[in-house]
């Protein structure tokens, strides 16, 4: 019984955390702040383009290949925070630290590289990298410069770098084998 009292006691800690973190987002990080308008501009902007430019006769296929970045990308982002890599001072839900980031521009920037690359048989691989490093080494810097985002410990933009690569590359995998489960005929190369 030692062992569940001391989960309980870490578990306690932590929602004393998250208390902690929606306090600092009532007083901060609220609607009457510029930061907030900032990250519902990230949030809805790119999911308005999308609406416009997605191939509707692929919205499946990139939408399912979206979902997995989301998905992925989300899992990285909750084990950086968690591990305190990094964090997101401001936000548009307390609860949800990323969810501008990680429910639209990343995925919704993604979706369109690969529509990109299946509607003119382009290199996925190259597009993805270039995107990427767009992201890594130009959009975080801006983000921590603005105050957006902060980056603790070892941790540098390199290693951002890294995890987008990482789930660039297991979406696309993932995504490649349902729709060659789907269609055995396909090629997405």
């Amino acid at each position: 019984m030692d062992r569940l009292h001391e989960f309980d006691n870490i578990l306690y800690g932590r929602k004393e955390n998250t208390d902690s973190l929606i306090n600092y987002w009532v007083d901060y990080s609220n609607p009457l702040t510029w930061q907030f308008w900032i990250l519902i501009a990230i949030l809805l902007v790119p999911l308005i383009i999308l609406y416009f430019k997605i191939d509707r006769s692929k919205v499946f296929l990139i939408g399912f290949f979206g979902y997995n970045v989301h998905v992925f990308f989300t899992f990285i982002d909750l084990y950086g925070i968690n591990r305190g890599y990094w964090h997101y001072p401001y936000q548009v839900i307390p609860a949800l630290p990323s969810i501008s980031l990680d429910t639209a521009l990343v995925p919704v920037a993604f979706m369109l590289i690969y529509q990109l690359t299946l509607n003119h048989q382009k290199n996925y691989y190259i597009y993805a990298i270039i995107m990427a490093a767009i992201f890594a080494f130009i959009l975080k810097p801006i983000l921590v410069n603005i105050g957006l985002f902060r980056m603790y410990g070892s941790i540098n933009y390199f290693h951002l770098f890294i995890g987008y690569i990482f789930v660039l590359l297991i979406s696309k995998c993932i995504t490649w084998i349902f729709h060659k489960l789907y269609n055995p005929n396909f090629s997405a190369e």
